[in-house]
């Protein structure tokens, strides 16, 4: 792992033998479901009424993110999928992932200014954010800088329309043509599943295992 991510992640080892015993479980799964996840109740109010969680300031994640292009006038929808860890420090963020969307293993790093990509197809790639570099080295569209407010259950800055349910946790968010929907465990705070999906047919499903 990068000097990024062992620098505040002591718990490396930890993930990814969470993050091995879920490719183990999942493996040969077709879909992206997740078990024992809640259905949302059909009251909600609007998020701006209702006092907000608070952004996690760190977090150390692993799951599995799928990503759906869409349909072109010569080829039809296409779509990867890759095992992750994700260890996030306040702005600063390093994402390994595993079987990376065709490009083999991948690190992306993002230091609050500018972003690296490292995978064994590619060689190092940079740019000033996240999204543009996956979008150079996959050609798959994803909302990376509004996941770490997603994945700590509230709405990004420049979110619109966030709803909650009775729970008072987020459960749908729209960012430009991002609609995001928000899945939970029981009566967790945290979200274990975010799929996101924009107007032209894009899409991204991310499970999320919280580490302890």
């Amino acid at each position: 792992m990068s000097t990024l991510l062992s620098s505040y992640k002591p718990n490396k080892l930890a993930l990814f033998a969470a993050m091995t015993a879920a490719m183990v479980i999942t493996s040969g799964c077709q879909s992206m479901k997740t078990a024992n996840a809640t259905s949302h109740p059909s009251t909600t109010i609007q998020g701006q009424n209702a006092e907000q969680p608070k952004k996690l300031e760190s977090f150390d994640i692993t799951g599995k993110i799928g990503v759906t292009t869409a349909a072109s006038d010569t080829t039809g929808a296409q779509g990867g999928s890759a095992f992750y860890a994700w260890g996030q420090q306040n702005d600063r963020f390093a994402i390994e992932l595993i079987g990376a969307l065709g490009i083999g293993k991948t690190n992306i790093e993002y230091n609050g200014q500018s972003a690296t990509l490292v995978s064994e197809k590619t060689g190092t790639l940079t740019a000033t954010d996240p999204e543009t570099l996956l979008k150079k080295a996959t050609g798959w569209q994803a909302p990376i800088s509004q996941m770490p407010y997603w994945i700590s259950g509230r709405p990004a800055p420049s979110d619109s329309a966030p709803k909650l349910d009775a729970q008072n946790r987020l459960i749908s968010s729209v960012n430009g043509e991002w609609r995001a929907s928000f899945s939970y465990k029981d009566n967790d705070k945290l979200p274990n599943k975010i799929s996101a999906v924009q107007s032209q047919g894009n899409k991204v499903v991310m499970t999320i295992d919280h580490q302890k």
